[in-house]
């Protein structure tokens, strides 16, 4: 007893007592734990060493990450197909799968899907953000979505199936470097989007007019068969579809055909034992050969698309937005050139001179956008009322882009039922993403389709199957390039009767 009361007149006053240590607040218990942790690896700046070392290995450093982006090349791709074949599901699992969507907020959609009855369309919302589009189970204006393979930084542009939206189809086609064309395989399926009214058929055909020139075929929902996972019915899928691309104008052998499940996942990032027949896919190509088994594979085998930078500032408008607090932001991608901020612009073709203020990609400032990049540009003094999807912008004091009073055109002749004579006029879809009525003022020339022989002058009508030279009056103001100048606005397929009646180039323009 003696003892313990000398320890308390005479104990040591750095020791705390018992009850010194429980009136601690918890704040200071945690923090008195943290530091004790803290000594043991070494302190806070060897923790934040070590932290930033982890983050930089792993890919989830902010700043590394941002750098690995910049080094990243661009490739913008386009999924494309008949309608209901699982485009926006095959998107939306291949961008969960790369991390492309927080967890959360994929869980938000699974749920709300769940609650409208429509659970199988979980991956689908992740592009499908309109309320139409939910409630109907189908895509109606073309999405966009980033994410990241080894050696690209893949933009993703989900455009829609049915035939009633094929506008908004053309209008994500235009800003694509390379497609993948997506097949259905399940019973009829195929039969219906490669039929002669399927869309199948008509996106491969207006891909290859709008200047996609890569392509990949997803052969989708492969556990939809009979049986399931059928090895035969992919080779007789595989079949038709090559002898198809081929009569569109793709080398078949450097058509990669991919068998995937969107739904379940299968063979999308990593090779699925549900396919342990599937060799793998190969192309061939005077680039380089490659090989692979899985889509995301058949990604990264794609070519680097050539940037032409040395051309006049050309940029297609795809979308306007208003944004308050900002103002006016025109979206859509630079074609040719390079945009900087402070630039004086002129919009075609009402002829509006504005500057760019700034300019910004997926939320991030731009010193400097490049062909094939996806921007949105802050525009000065511009009304959203002003401009519109499918004009195009260019640089004020560099050849700006000017309306055209008549071009003329070389085009092939595809499907149409009767004779086509001078004064006719159908909707052209150009590769800015314009939709404007056009009359054939005079049929000029009929063409050999392969030699492009003249076979008669002046012909009295043409019809399905033939090549001419025509001239052509827009009924409405439209930008449009030569073919020889600016290759992507040169572009156009000629759509009567909700079908591709016809397509071509434009070779010379008068402008006004």
């Amino acid at each position: 007893a003696r003892g313990s009361l000398v320890s308390i007149f005479f104990r040591n006053p750095q020791q705390p007592t018992m009850s010194c240590i429980r009136r601690q607040t918890p704040q200071q218990q945690r923090k008195a734990a943290v530091e004790k942790a803290l000594g043991k690896i070494g302190g806070p700046d060897k923790v934040a060493s070590l932290l930033n070392e982890y983050q930089v290995l792993t890919g989830t450093n902010a700043a590394a990450r941002g750098t690995i982006e910049k080094e990243k090349l661009v490739m913008n791709l386009a999924i494309i197909g008949h309608v209901d074949c699982g485009k926006s599901t095959l998107l939306g699992h291949l961008a969960y799968k790369l991390g492309g969507i927080d967890k959360r907020k994929f869980e938000k959609f699974e749920e709300e899907a769940l609650q409208m009855g429509k659970g199988s369309f979980k991956y689908a919302w992740i592009l499908d953000n309109l309320k139409a589009e939910r409630e109907r189970g189908i895509t109606i204006d073309y999405a966009d979505w980033r994410i990241q393979t080894s050696k690209y930084m893949v933009h993703l542009i989900d455009c829609p199936g049915h035939r009633d939206f094929i506008k908004n189809a053309i209008t994500g086609m235009v800003q694509a470097d390379a497609a993948i064309l997506t097949v259905a395989s399940g019973t009829g399926e195929f039969e219906a989007g490669i039929s002669k009214n399927g869309q199948t058929r008509e996106h491969a055909l207006l891909a290859y007019t709008m200047g996609v020139k890569q392509l990949i075929v997803a052969v989708n929902k492969i556990d939809h068969t009979e049986p399931p996972y059928s090895e035969a019915r992919f080779k007789e899928i595989k079949k038709e579809v090559s002898a198809y691309v081929k009569k569109v104008g793709y080398n078949p052998r450097a058509v990669a055909i991919v068998p995937v499940s969107g739904w379940h996942g299968d063979n999308l990032i990593q090779p699925s034992r549900n396919l342990d027949w599937y060799t793998g896919w190969r192309v061939e190509r005077k680039e380089g050969n490659a090989a692979g088994k899985t889509l995301l594979e058949a990604l990264d085998s794609l070519l680097p698309p050539q940037r032409p930078t040395d051309k006049p500032l050309r940029m297609n408008i795809s979308n306007v937005y208003s944004v308050s607090g900002i103002g006016t932001v025109a979206c859509g991608r630079i074609e040719t050139g390079i945009l900087t901020p402070g630039t004086i612009l002129t919009i075609g073709p009402q002829n509006i001179t504005t500057e760019a203020i700034t300019i910004e990609m997926h939320h991030e400032a731009m010193a400097a956008a490049l062909p094939g990049d996806l921007v949105g540009v802050h525009l000065k003094n511009v009304s959203p009322l002003e401009i519109r999807r499918g004009d195009t912008i260019g640089d004020s004091e560099n050849d700006p882009p000017r309306a055209a009073k008549q071009f003329t055109a070389q085009m092939i002749i595809l499907n149409h039922p009767g004779e086509l004579h001078a004064g006719y006029t159908p909707v052209f879809d150009f590769g800015n993403g314009a939709h404007i009525a056009c009359t054939f003022a005079v049929l000029k020339q009929k063409l050999d389709r392969r030699s492009g022989r003249v076979l008669e002058e002046n012909p009295k009508m043409v019809k399905s199957g033939d090549a001419a030279m025509v001239v052509v009056v827009p009924t409405k103001p439209v930008v449009v390039e030569t073919f020889k100048k600016y290759m992507p606005l040169a572009r156009f397929a000629v759509r009567d009767m909700r079908q591709t009646v016809a397509v071509g180039v434009i070779k010379e323009v008068v402008k006004e």
